[in-house]
């Protein structure tokens, strides 16, 4: 008797251990991954995806500990086709059941936006609340922060020119200094992929390179013109001479003035007296009059070595142009191409 009882007391201990080796073991299946990343991480799940492939994705993500155990989970919960498909900022330190019941729910879904290259903070504001990520004053206030633009490392009083034209995934209703930040943090990102040897300009040098893209991306058309409008402003912020960019006038009508966009400039418009004015005043203006893209960023770091001086539109079409190395050169060239456009 007393060794069925024996027999018995180690049956029970080992089934106790057991139960809670097994306890253990779920209980760090289920535990959130301890990562040094950021706070939210954007993961897509595709349509018609299955759920041992999102499983899989979440733990290569380190946002899960073990795909296995969210699969079994997901079989045990008869869950498996109830993942909602659809764009995420997922946050981090969550368990598996609790990231489980966040994709069943789907309610984090984010919105997808796309900021077209050469575009202004107005333009950007407006399309940012018709997709409802954030409101356009709340937007417009964001980007001129002066501690949100410090903390950026943004050198101006503006964060246009700083703030990258990509496509985003943003939730609804997002705070607007968080769409600010990561808009230039993937600034940043592009501007060391395209020189990474960027961060030795001090903050004035930076701030002239971004300007002086962000007037080459409204004026080019063939990206293969863009080294060569560098060229042509660098040679003449070099001498002093008026950039007489078109693009810096158009800027002063429609985001200062608040005009409508004009269809073409007249001898007036070119006279209107502002900082921006580059038929006006010599150098640069006081700061960016859009957001550029790869290919202006590019030119302005990395520009063409020519001797022009000049450009002017010769095919309306393909948005080609001649460039001249001399006035006279220039002038022919404007009466031949321009009344070709007439």
């Amino acid at each position: 008797m007393k060794k069925v009882l024996r027999i018995l007391v180690v049956f029970c201990v080992c089934v106790l251990i057991s139960v809670g080796a097994a306890a253990a073991v779920m209980l760090y299946l289920d535990s959130p991954v301890e990562t040094s990343g950021g706070d939210a991480v954007p993961f897509t799940i595709r349509q018609g995806e299955s759920l041992a492939s999102v499983a899989w994705r979440l733990q290569e993500e380190r946002l899960i500990q073990s795909s296995t155990f969210l699969v079994t989970y997901s079989k045990l919960r008869n869950s498996e086709t109830l993942f909602q498909r659809g764009s995420y900022l997922v946050p981090r330190g969550k368990t598996t059941r609790e990231l489980h019941d966040f994709f069943i729910t789907g309610s984090q879904v984010l919105l997808r936006v796309t900021v077209p290259e050469g575009w202004t903070l107005s333009r950007m504001a407006v399309l940012l609340e018709e997709t409802r990520i954030c409101a356009r004053d709340d937007f417009l206030a964001a980007a001129g922060d002066p501690r949100l633009l410090e903390s950026l490392g943004i050198p101006a009083d503006s964060a246009i020119g700083y703030l990258f034209p990509d496509t985003y995934l943003f939730p609804e209703d997002f705070p607007a200094d968080r769409v600010v930040a990561e808009m230039a943090d993937n600034f940043r990102r592009k501007i060391a992929e395209i020189n990474p040897a960027y961060e030795t300009l001090d903050s004035s040098a930076l701030h002239e390179r971004i300007t002086l893209a962000s007037i080459i991306e409204r004026e080019y058309r063939d990206p293969a013109e863009a080294p060569l409008m560098a060229s042509v402003f660098y040679n003449r912020l070099g001498i002093r001479m008026a950039l007489g960019s078109c693009a810096t006038v158009e800027y002063i009508i429609t985001e200062i003035l608040k005009k409508p966009h004009p269809e073409f400039l007249t001898y007036a418009d070119l006279e209107i007296s502002s900082p921006y004015n580059t038929y006006q005043r010599p150098g640069l203006p006081p700061g960016p009059i859009s957001n550029p893209g790869v290919t202006a960023l590019k030119a302005a770091f990395f520009p063409a070595q020519t001797d022009y001086w000049y450009f002017v539109l010769k095919d309306p079409q393909a948005g080609t142009h001649f460039f001249s190395k001399n006035l006279q050169e220039h002038n022919t060239a404007k009466v031949v191409y321009l009344k070709k456009v007439s």
